[in-house]
C-alpha cells in the first residue's frame, strides 16, 4: 500500500514539473496598465490632470431659477416674470517655462419671460435684458431660449486674449441681483498685465468699442434733439488699471480713452436742419476708483465695496449698458412710467454733436449673520449731463436694495431681494406705458419697487 502511494505521489510531482516547464516556455499575457485620473492641487479644488498630459482641467457650472414681481402701471403689463439659466465653465491650465498657460470658456443659456423681457415693463427697476439678449427680441423675453458666449480667453504669462471681463471693471455686480449702476462688461480684448510683487499689478488693454457704445438716443419728443449715429472707429477703447490686492482687501484705479465719431446727415425732431456738423472724431474718457475692504472684525467673510466713476462719451463705463450681449444692464434711465433712452452722443438743434457726461457712485456691504446666512446691502446714485447746448432731461437715478441669502449646503444659495429705483429729470416728459402708447400727461419723476426670489446652485 505504501509502495502504491509513493508511486502516485511521484507521478503527480513529475507531471506538475513538466507542465510548469512547458508553461514557462509560453509567452506571458500581462494586464494592460490602468491610467488613473490624478488630482491636480496646484490651481485649487476641482482640478484634475487630463490623462496622458500635464494639463489640469476643471469643469463647473451653475443652474439658476429666478422669479420676479413688480408694480403694474396698466393692464398691458405683466406683474411677474420667470427665468431659468444654465452656465457651463471649462478651465484648462498648464505650467510652462513662460508661466501658466490658461484657457477658459463660459457658455450661458437663458430662458426668460414676463417682466424680464418687456420693453416698457411694469416693475420699472429692470433696466434692460439679461446677458445674451435684448428686450423685445424673440428668444430673450417670450419664453424661448437665448445663448451667449460669456467668456472665451487665453492667458499666457502676462497676455490675456479673447473674450473676458473688461479690465476697467471693479465692483461688477458682486452682491446685487437687480440693477444698480457700475460697469460690468464682458467683451473682446487684448491685454498685458505686469505684476510687481506685494499684490500690485498694472494692466493695459485694447477693448472692442462695439459692445460698449450706447446709441439709444435720448427721448425723441424733446424738440431740437436728435440721436447721433456713431461712425466707424479708428482705434479700440484703450483701458488701463493699477490694482493692489492684499490681506486687508483690494483697491483699483481704472481709466479708458475712447473714440466716439459721428456721421450724418441725421434728422431731428421739432427744429434744426438735421445735418450733422461734427463729422470729425471726438475722444472721450472714463475714470474710476474703487476699494474693497475686508471686515473680519464684524464677521468672517464680511467686506465693504466703495466705487466712483466719471465718463464723457462712454455711458457703459457708468453701468448704463451697451449694444452687445456682454452688457449686463440696459442703457435707459427707467422707473415706472418714466423712461429716458440715453446715448453716448447727441446732436443739438443745429446739428453739432456733444458727448454725454455723467458719474456714478456705487456702494455695497456684505455681512454674515451666521456661517450659512448672509445679507447684502447696496445702492448707487448716478447723474447724466447732456450739456448746456442740448436743453434736455439730464436724468438722475437712485437705486438701493438688499438681499438675504441662505446657503444650507455648499454651492447652494436660496435668496430673496427687494430693490427700489427712482428717476428724476430736469424737464417733464410724456410718460410711456408697457405697450408704448403715450399717456396724456407729462411727468418729471417716478419710482417703483421690485422683488426677486433666486435659487442657485454652483458646482
Amino acid at each position: 500500500m505504501k509502495l502504491v502511494k509513493s508511486l502516485l505521489l511521484g507521478s503527480a510531482a513529475g507531471i506538475a514539473a513538466v507542465a510548469g516547464a512547458q508553461a514557462a516556455d509560453l509567452p506571458s499575457r500581462k494586464a494592460a496598465p490602468v491610467e488613473y485620473v490624478r488630482v491636480c492641487s496646484t490651481y485649487g479644488a476641482g482640478f484634475f490632470y487630463i490623462p496622458g498630459t500635464e494639463t489640469c482641467l476643471r469643469v463647473g457650472g451653475r443652474v439658476r431659477a429666478e422669479y420676479s414681481v413688480g408694480e403694474r402701471f396698466n393692464r398691458g403689463q405683466d406683474g411677474y416674470g420667470f427665468r431659468a439659466r444654465g452656465r457651463l465653465n471649462i478651465d484648462a491650465r498648464t505650467a510652462t517655462a513662460y508661466g501658466t498657460l490658461r484657457t477658459f470658456v463660459r457658455f450661458e443659456m437663458t430662458n426668460s419671460n414676463g417682466v424680464y423681457g418687456q420693453s416698457f415693463n411694469g416693475n420699472g427697476v429692470w433696466a434692460g435684458a439679461a446677458r445674451g439678449g435684448v428686450s423685445g427680441v424673440p428668444g430673450t423675453g417670450n419664453g424661448q431660449a437665448s445663448y451667449s458666449l460669456d467668456k472665451a480667453f487665453i492667458q499666457f504669462g502676462p497676455i490675456t486674449a479673447g473674450r473676458a471681463q473688461s479690465f476697467f471693471d471693479f465692483y461688477a455686480d458682486d452682491l446685487n441681483y437687480g440693477v444698480i449702476r457700475g460697469s460690468d462688461q464682458a467683451l473682446n480684448l487684448l491685454a498685458y498685465t505686469a505684476t510687481f510683487g506685494g499684490g500690485i499689478s498694472a494692466t493695459v488693454s485694447l477693448e472692442d468699442r462695439s459692445e460698449r457704445e450706447q446709441v439709444g438716443g435720448i427721448t425723441t419728443n424733446i424738440a431740437g434733439v436728435s440721436t447721433a449715429t456713431l461712425g466707424g472707429q479708428t482705434i479700440p477703447d484703450v483701458v488701463g488699471n493699477i490694482n493692489i490686492t492684499q490681506g486687508w482687501g483690494s483697491a483699483q484705479l481704472s481709466g479708458a480713452l475712447l473714440q466716439r465719431g459721428t456721421t450724418g446727415p441725421i434728422g431731428t425732431t421739432g427744429i434744426g436742419t438735421g445735418t450733422n456738423l461734427s463729422n470729425d472724431d471726438q475722444y472721450g474718457f472714463a475714470v474710476q476708483g474703487g476699494v474693497k475692504i475686508n471686515l473680519p472684525m464684524l464677521a468672517a467673510g464680511d467686506y465693504l465695496w466703495l466705487q466712483a466713476a466719471y465718463a464723457e462719451g462712454g455711458l457703459s463705463y457708468l453701468g448704463y449698458g451697451g449694444a452687445g450681449t456682454g452688457s449686463t444692464w440696459g442703457g435707459s434711465s427707467r422707473a415706472g412710467r418714466l423712461n429716458v433712452n440715453n446715448s453716448d452722443v447727441v446732436l443739438d438743434a443745429i446739428g453739432k454733436a456733444h458727448l454725454t457726461k455723467g458719474y456714478a457712485l456705487t456702494a455695497g456691504l456684505l455681512h454674515y449673520w451666521t456661517p450659512t446666512i448672509r445679507q447684502g446691502l447696496y445702492g448707487s446714485y448716478s447723474k447724466l449731463d447732456y450739456s448746456a447746448a442740448v436743453s434736455t432731461l439730464d436724468p438722475s437715478e437712485i437705486r438701493v436694495g438688499t438681499n438675504l441669502i441662505w446657503s444650507p449646503v455648499a454651492g447652494l444659495d436660496i435668496g430673496v431681494e427687494v430693490l427700489y429705483a427712482r428717476v428724476e429729470t430736469r424737464r417733464s416728459v410724456t410718460a410711456f406705458t408697457a405697450d408704448q402708447n403715450i399717456v396724456g400727461r407729462a411727468i418729471k419723476s417716478d419710482d417703483t419697487f421690485q422683488g426677486r426670489l433666486r435659487i442657485q446652485r454652483d458646482f
